[in-house]
């Protein structure tokens, strides 16, 4: 094949760094190194054994092939219960969208609301993916830089600062990834009424629902019914490899998208959305919760030893699994930073060029996906680099 002949939309689209991170961090570990990995999104607990034994029973009983492209109707109901359990909000099932994973459901909502050339605001820092989405609609990500005076996240102010005639919405994560920030319930208030006033359709990730630590995040259906909202089976239910998430939205809207999946998709995986049922079981959500206490603990040891090494963390972040932390007391190139902290003291981080195009330079994502042990282990690794 020849490279000249490739496309401009995929030469355009910028790679996951984290993943070249990753990937050397595994081949160190295939070499016998210890490496503490604090570098991917990704639980380390097992997936919860009621959805292994559901998915064992589904394909002991042949239940494998394509299903309707929006999902079964048995988890599109179920989740639609579990937002009446969890938030109090009624939804009814033809309002929700199963989808290969997040990615596919933000793929579906973009392809539904972004024109060519038109723009979805976002907040910079953020989940690096989300810009190439765009990208390969021929649309754009319109990054609006964020720092900690807004805690990291957009806010009413702000969108209608940088509202361009070319913005079709805008974009919020809330826990966000790499921040763990969360956007207060009055504030995704007043950026619901921003974005209608001036026209523009809302989309809210809520993947990491059910992780934030001393409160419980309330999803933007309870302000706003016209919002797209995403989340996933990947972060609080432990299912990353499943790949299996879900949209919720008007039922026109779902309607639309679900056409677009059609195309795309075919159909979310078969044996994940019979194993995701067993998610929502009382057993399963009380083992869920126990994890989220776990990385409470976590989060409050990571970030406790990280400012004692002189990292700067404005606040503790209130979701997710993410530390955000300021490294320049350390370095002015935190991606060298990273590589170098992976290569000689086997601690593997996020640099923040993933995540930003503004102050990159400073900070580090570190992920508290591994258990207490590892989280101080790479602690003293730290402390020693710092020595040197």
């Amino acid at each position: 094949m020849r490279v000249e002949n490739w496309s401009a939309r995929a030469r355009a689209i910028d790679s996951f760094k984290v993943m070249d991170l990753l990937k050397r961090a595994r081949e160190l570990d295939d070499l016998g190194f210890d490496v503490v990995h604090m570098e991917a999104g990704e639980p380390d607990f097992k997936t919860a054994p009621a959805v292994q034994a559901a998915a064992r029973r589904a394909l002991d009983e042949g239940i494998v092939q394509y299903t309707p492209a929006g999902g079964i109707a048995a988890l599109r109901e179920r989740i639609a219960c579990f937002y009446k359990e969890r938030y109090g909000v009624e939804i009814g099932p033809e309002r929700v969208l199963v989808t290969p994973g997040a990615s596919g459901g933000l793929l579906l909502a973009f392809a539904l609301l972004a024109e060519q050339g038109r723009s979805f605001m976002m907040a910079d820092p953020g989940y690096p993916c989300n810009p190439q989405f765009l990208r390969l609609l021929e649309a754009r990500a319109q990054r609006v830089r964020v720092d900690e005076s807004t805690n990291f996240q957009l806010t009413a102010e702000l969108v209608r600062e940088h509202w361009q005639p070319e913005t079709a919405g805008v974009l919020l994560a809330s826990p966000a990834n790499p921040t763990g920030a969360v956007v207060p319930p009055d504030e995704m208030a007043a950026i619901a009424a921003t974005v209608r006033e001036l026209g523009g359709e809302l989309i809210v990730d809520e993947l990491y629902h059910g992780l934030t630590y001393g409160f419980d995040a309330q999803t933007v259906l309870a302000i706003d019914e016209g919002a797209l909202v995403m989340n996933s089976f990947s972060k609080y239910f432990g299912m990353t490899g499943w790949r299996l998430g879900w949209l919720v939205g008007p039922a026109d809207a779902v309607a639309e998208m679900e056409k677009i999946a059609q195309n795309l998709f075919i159909s979310p995986p078969t044996l994940s959305q019979h194993a995701a049922l067993a998610a929502f079981e009382p057993e399963s959500i009380a083992l869920f919760e126990e994890r989220r206490a776990e990385f409470g603990k976590r989060r409050d040891l990571l970030v406790s030893g990280l400012r004692e090494l002189g990292f700067g963390i404005h606040r503790a972040p209130e979701g997710a699994f993410y530390v955000y932390a300021d490294a320049s007391h350390l370095t002015d190139n935190s991606f060298d930073w990273c590589w170098s902290l992976l290569e000689e003291d086997k601690v593997a981080a996020t640099p923040g060029a993933d995540f930003s195009r503004f102050d990159a330079q400073r900070y580090v994502r570190f992920s508290y996906t591994t258990g207490l042990d590892r989280i101080e282990l790479a602690l003293e690794r730290l402390a020693r680099r710092g020595q040197r």
